[in-house]
This record gives C-alpha cells, sequence and structure tokens, in this order.
C-alpha cells in the first residue's frame, strides 16, 4: 500500500479525496468544470469521492452534487469499481432570513428515505459508506442511528459512519451499529483542533477519521496567524501551503482521512500530493505550537 492510499473500513482508497460539496453548492462553477474537476482528480489517482444528499443550493433541485457525481463517474473513462462515494443524510438546504442555511431532520423515516434517494441519485444499488450527516437535536440520537443499522439490513448501504459527533455520541454509534460502523467524520484543522479527542478515540475504536474543512473553511481573519509557521514550511519546501497544511493531519495518525474541496482541478491536483509529502520531526513541532496556540 502506497503513502497515498489508507485503509478505511472494508476500502483501500486514498488518504486525500475529493470533497465534492462546493462544487454545487452557491458560488458553484459551471457544470463542465465541476465535472472536470472530478476527471482530473480521478485521472491523478483520486478514489475517494466525498458527496452528500444536502449539496444542492438552497431553493433548488435537490441532490444536485450526488447527481454530478454520478455524471462525473459514469462519463470517467477509468476503473469505477476502485472508487469509494461517500454519502451522508440527515441535513438539508434552507433559508434564515433570506439567507441559504444548514437544517437537520434526523427523523428515521427520514433518513431512510433519502438514503435510498442517495442510492438512486447515484446510479447504485448499495452505497459503499453512508454517514448521519448531524445528530438532531429534536429526534434521540439512538432512534436516528437505529434507522441507519436497517439501511445496511436493507442492502442500501454497505458501511455506515457518522459526522460531526462528541465521544458520547461515537460510543453509542459504535454500540448500535458495530462492525458496520467504519468512519468518523468532523471538522479539524489548524484552526478547529477541539475534535482531536475525536480523532484520538476513532483510531483507539479502530475507525477512519475524516478531515472536513481540512483547510479551514470559512474562518475569521484573527485566524490567519495560526498558518504562518504553515507558510513559512511551504516556502522552505516550496509548495503550497494547503499542501502542507494536508500533509499535517494525515501525519496526525494513519487512520486521518481528508476530504478538501475545489473549484478549479489544479487545486485538487496539488492538495492529492500531501499524501506523500513527509515532514520533519522539527516541522511537525512546529506545526503542531502553532495549531495549538
Amino acid at each position: 500500500m502506497t503513502s497515498s492510499m489508507r485503509a478505511l473500513g472494508p476500502f483501500t482508497t486514498t488518504a486525500v479525496g475529493l470533497g465534492c460539496m462546493g462544487l454545487s453548492i452557491e458560488g458553484k462553477p459551471d457544470q463542465a468544470t465541476a465535472i472536470d474537476v472530478i476527471h482530473q482528480a480521478l485521472d491523478a489517482g483520486c478514489r475517494h469521492l466525498d458527496t452528500a444528499w444536502s449539496y444542492y443550493e438552497s431553493g433548488g433541485p435537490e441532490q444536485t452534487n450526488e447527481r454530478l457525481v454520478r455524471q462525473a463517474l459514469d462519463s470517467w473513462k477509468g476503473p469505477r469499481q476502485d472508487v469509494l462515494v461517500a454519502t451522508k443524510v440527515g441535513h438539508y438546504r434552507n433559508f434564515t432570513d433570506g439567507r441559504p442555511t444548514w437544517a437537520v431532520d434526523g427523523r428515521p423515516e427520514s433518513l431512510i428515505r433519502h438514503a435510498k434517494e442517495s442510492a438512486q441519485a447515484l446510479g447504485v444499488d448499495t452505497i459503499d459508506l453512508l454517514y448521519m450527516h448531524r445528530p438532531d437535536p429534536q429526534v434521540p440520537y439512538q432512534e436516528s442511528l437505529e434507522a441507519m443499522a436497517e439501511l445496511v439490513k436493507q442492502g442500501v448501504a454497505r458501511t455506515l459512519g457518522v459526522s460531526n459527533v462528541d465521544i458520547e455520541r461515537m460510543d453509542l454509534a459504535r454500540q448500535i451499529l458495530g462492525d458496520d460502523l467504519v468512519a468518523v467524520q468532523n471538522q479539524f484543522s489548524p484552526t478547529f483542533t477541539s475534535s482531536r479527542q475525536e480523532l484520538d478515540h476513532a483510531a483507539e475504536l479502530g475507525l477512519a477519521f475524516v478531515c472536513w474543512s481540512p483547510l479551514g473553511g470559512f474562518r475569521a481573519p484573527k485566524d490567519e496567524t495560526r498558518y504562518d509557521a504553515f507558510r513559512q514550511v511551504a516556502q522552505e519546501r516550496g509548495v503550497s501551503h494547503q499542501r502542507v497544511v494536508l500533509a499535517w493531519e494525515l501525519s496526525q495518525n494513519r487512520n486521518v482521512f481528508v476530504v478538501p474541496g475545489a473549484h478549479r482541478a489544479a487545486t485538487i491536483l496539488d492538495s492529492l500530493q500531501a499524501a506523500d509529502m513527509e515532514l520533519s520531526e522539527e516541522g511537525m513541532d512546529r506545526l503542531n505550537q502553532a495549531a495549538t496556540a
């Protein structure tokens, strides 16, 4: 197994995946560009695509991104069977005071219905990896998890993941889902290190930890100083600081995966090279100190 490939449950896939959200929500590129981004990522060796039922513009057609992923894979000339496609249910788009927002729906009947719609949109009988996108405060988490377990029983999903969870919910998910639970997807980046305990706990449980918004997402200007050390290391190595950020995250543990987004092919092509970047012990110390400052 090369440094760019890691075990995620029963799958062997790339440590750097493509987070496809930005290709279908507000600010998205045109469809031809979006498909080209996915194709170029796949041609460069990416074998991990991350999407969700809720990746569409507020007020627009639902499941836009899942359909985009299917179209990109159907038109790609490479080995489709080697590509892990992960999707998520439990979120939907909304408006709050006229602004596009996100809302949650963890009702068992909604999770089951949306998962079946996801499989249909992706053009598969069984989803490779299906996450519950976010806990719903209006629904007991156990009830939502039991619905996820039912989806495996029905053959809608092969494996399961949970997202945006704390250790208590992670343990409950392991208790209810057993070996069908293979991954946890939480936010993690130099400006969001509060989920490090979940990262470590996932490793203890033998679960993959997938970082969303690994490059920081929408961060406040005051957070930019956290990236100074990453820019310094990047300058010393002659690479982008984004590549250094991703390499630092992947160096936390062998169970870590990252799914950076991209609006341009050049962005994801650069990100994919992070899996083969080795950081020195001195460099890691500098970056760890910067991320915890």
